[in-house]
């Protein structure tokens, strides 16, 4: 438990939540995004190319009693008979088609049992300042389309439709908002119309039958979710074996004897005093010889005296 007291420490600590919160909002979160949009995606796909070899069916026959369209009923192709609702467009505006901007144009169609749908006309490209064009009318009387029926976009609260250059303008295909727009009660559904029918303008393009990069973004963060802890528990084992080097160094160091200091007095034995009596003069090189003792006996006295010591 020692070992591991400095995780307990504010900057590991902080970091550990850091790590904690960022694989949670991986796994629970970001990668079910991609990968939720992956299916989707594929779903859309899977549609979309069923329908291309099916027969239109009526419209009747896939129109919801209440609530949305089944979701497997989207894209299919169907065929409706009605009239255009004149002088009610609305305009659905900052579309991109083909990586240029355009309008998208929604007029309504009143079926023959009287319940009205929404028809996605195609798409106008806008004028100098960013104005709608003019564009045709839809054709008056009865007429048989082919289209293919749309889930609605919803709409975002405060994006409220707007009334400029002469058109109800909105932000997005939302049948109950565009019906209020319009003075209608639409199916809450919408009809996007297939090229060369009558009231068609710009034809919008099908997506591509391709899944996209979800699935590859969806795997990356399942990927980050497993690297971040793993990232950690790298670190926490890194630093828990330069602690347990620098205790190993700490142990095998010798202690080091403390040197004494001019102040301190410095012992010296019997032989180290007679060899400082003679030591070389640094100056003359003569050699210092011991002091002569102050008190002779008979003997040396006589010694001194023949030879001339005393003189």
């Amino acid at each position: 438990m020692r070992r591991l007291k400095f995780l307990l420490r504010p900057g590991w600590l902080i970091l550990a939540v850091i790590v904690a919160g960022f694989a949670y909002l991986c796994f629970s979160v970001l990668a079910p995004w991609q990968l939720g949009k992956n299916t989707s995606t594929s779903e859309r796909n899977q549609l979309i190319s069923d329908s291309v070899s099916a027969d239109p069916v009526p419209v009747e026959s896939i129109l919801p009693a209440s609530g949305p369209l089944a979701t497997h009923d989207e894209w299919r192709q169907v065929r409706a008979t009605g009239t255009y609702l004149p002088d009610k467009d609305v305009l659905i505006r900052l579309r991109t088609i083909e990586d240029s901007p355009a309008f998208e144009v929604i007029t309504p169609l009143q079926l023959s049992d009287g319940r009205v749908v929404l028809v996605n006309r195609g798409y106008v490209r806008p004028v100098e300042g960013g104005r709608p064009p003019q564009f045709a009318a839809a054709p008056t009387g009865e007429v048989t389309i082919a289209a293919r029926p749309r889930l609605s976009e919803g709409t975002i609260p405060g994006k409220d439709p707007i009334r400029e250059n002469g058109y109800s303008q909105v932000y997005f295909i939302n049948p109950a908002q565009i019906g209020t727009a319009a003075g209608v009660t639409p199916v809450d559904l919408y009809l996007q119309l297939a090229g060369d029918q009558p009231g068609s303008l710009g034809t919008i393009p099908l997506p591509q039958l391709d899944a996209g990069p979800y699935l590859s973004y969806g795997l990356q963060w399942l990927a980050f979710g497993i690297m971040a802890p793993l990232g950690l528990a790298y670190f926490v084992r890194a630093e828990l074996r330069e602690r347990r080097r620098d205790r190993a160094d700490t142990e095998a160091t010798p202690p080091v004897a403390a040197e004494p200091t001019a102040t301190e007095p410095v012992a010296t034995t019997k032989a180290e005093a007679e060899a400082e009596d003679d030591i070389v003069l640094p100056r003359r090189g003569l050699r210092r010889s011991a002091p002569e003792p102050t008190t002779l006996t008979a003997t040396e006295a006589k010694l001194a005296d023949r030879y001339g010591k005393r003189r």
